[in-house]
């Protein structure tokens, strides 16, 4: 649950803080509908750029910025794009957001002022003298360092060493201190183990946990949930909308779909994990290199009882695209011999390696359930390639120059050659199961309380439904917090 306690000692210097530092927080509200953004911020933003750290780029936290690196306003609708068929080989049409028009390149921004904000504005944390620390894979510390250098707090961002060189060079420039930690994408115990050292060591910390805090799920239910509305309204028309695939990594983006599945009571949740590491699948393990998904447990955010369908993706093919989407002789092949559009094709830079797999999630789903060209199927293109850009070197010097051999292997073997494979829809039993294996992360090691880890089951509408009614709480918050500051 969401903590909403005053503490009003601690809150008085965070407001004396804001007030110095001339930072205004934005609604929940404000993120849905940036229309309501105050006129003399919207002037602000013309002379800033999107990834500049000033604290009005908090207003900068949303679907809806105008996709452009500087001086950008708001649209009335988020960024998004539909798959042409020559790239999916299903009629089904997918439609996905488009991240990379946040502050970090990435949605993650999102989720961690989620999680930073509501501790900030009752004032249990206190930027005076805490530092927030970031457990991360990668975007989610990006993200949280981001917010906490805009709003002048102290971070550390805690991530496995063998992400990509991109998120360490960039979060040198805005973190205070960088932990990097054993392994690689799924090694998340380590990045707990840490956590635990800090709180043992130092007095001056506080944890945001995107794995267990509430604010990334509610961050996601209420702006992402309703950006995906207002896409799939102006889509949709006589089609039906089918369900939303997303790899998970903390799973808080997978609560856009609880909000989608109380609109479109029909459609489905599906999330996704890596072949490699196949732990919904499977109870499963092992290493993989998807960056930001497949942590090898189960969260605490993530709503089990409310998931359909479990999808495993192969590391290789979303490497192997990565390379057909951004090599110069790959885009010419999907030009020039398959015939997709080349409007689209300049664009692929979109997707970073994560939103190359729940692309493949879309399609393996559309195939499984013989979807047809009347039914839509959202997903999200997490981040771009902004953060990977080493990773297409690394593959050049592993397996040599991009050929054209190579593109018509991986566009025919890895997009046209995906089967019904590492499926599994989940009935009562099988969701059952991997809500278990909570316990061993949660209960076990990080001493959560097993009462609430059963509240989450047992009385599952009222624990979910209660933490989807926050938002309007914490806006009231967020409106008080800035009146005290007085600088709107």
């Amino acid at each position: 649950m969401i903590d909403l306690t005053k503490h009003e000692d601690q809150l008085k210097r965070t407001v004396e803080r804001a007030r110095e530092r001339d930072i205004v927080v934005p609604t929940f509200a404000q993120m849905k509908d940036p229309t309501t953004v105050p006129k003399k911020i919207k002037d602000e933003l013309k002379d800033i750029s999107l990834w500049d750290v000033v604290s009005r780029n908090l207003f900068r936290i949303t679907w809806k910025n105008e996709p452009v690196e500087s001086g950008g306003q708001y649209q009335p609708i988020a960024n998004y794009m539909e798959l042409p068929p020559e790239l999916t080989g299903v009629e089904a049409r997918i439609i996905a957001l488009v991240g990379k028009w946040f502050p970090t390149g990435s949605h993650k921004v999102g989720a961690t002022f989620g999680c930073l904000v509501p501790p900030l504005v009752t004032g249990q944390f206190d930027p005076t003298k805490h530092k927030a620390v970031w457990p991360s894979t990668g975007n989610y510390c990006r993200g949280g360092a981001y917010d906490a250098a805009l709003l002048a707090c102290e971070s550390i961002a805690i991530l496995p060493e063998e992400m990509s060189r991109e998120r360490f060079e960039w979060l040198k420039t805005v973190a205070g201190e960088i932990i990097a930690t054993p392994g690689s994408e799924s090694n998340v115990k380590e990045i707990y183990d840490k956590v635990w050292e800090l709180r043992r060591t130092r007095e001056d910390v506080f944890v945001f946990n995107q794995f267990s805090e509430f604010g990334n799920y509610l961050f996601h239910y209420d702006v992402t949930g309703h950006a995906m509305k207002e896409v799939l309204d102006k889509e949709l028309g006589s089609s039906k909308y089918s369900g939303v695939c997303l790899t998970t990594g903390s799973a808080g983006t997978l609560a856009c779909g609880d909000l989608m599945k109380q609109q479109y009571p029909t459609s489905k949740i599906v999330a996704g994990e890596a072949l490699q590491c196949p732990t919904l699948l499977l109870n499963g393990y092992g290493a993989h290199r998807i960056e930001g998904i497949g942590d090898k447990h189960v969260p605490w955010i993530h709503n089990v009882r409310n998931t359909d369908m479990v999808i495993a993706i192969d590391d290789n093919d979303s490497m192997n695209l990565m390379r057909l989407f951004n090599e110069p002789v790959g885009r010419k092949y999907l030009v020039n011999d398959i015939g997709a559009p080349e409007e689209f094709v300049s664009q692929l830079d979109l997707l970073g390696i994560s939103s190359i797999a729940n692309t493949l999630m879309a399609i393996k789903f559309a195939k499984y359930y013989e979807l047809t060209s009347k039914d839509v199927i959202l997903t999200i293109f997490t981040d771009s390639m902004e953060m990977y850009g080493s990773r297409l070197k690394e593959a050049t010097t592993a397996h040599g120059q991009y050929t054209e051999k190579n593109a018509v292997r991986d566009y025919h073997r890895d997009l046209m050659g995906q089967k019904m494979d590492a499926m599994l829809e989940l009935g009562h039993y099988e969701r059952k199961r991997i809500h278990h294996l909570k316990y061993f992360t949660w209960i076990e090691q990080q001493m959560f309380d097993l009462d609430e880890l059963n509240q989450q089951w047992y009385e599952y509408d009222e624990y979910w439904s209660a933490i989807q009614q926050t938002t309007p709480k914490v806006d009231k918050l967020i409106v008080e917090f800035n009146e005290k500051v007085g600088l709107v």
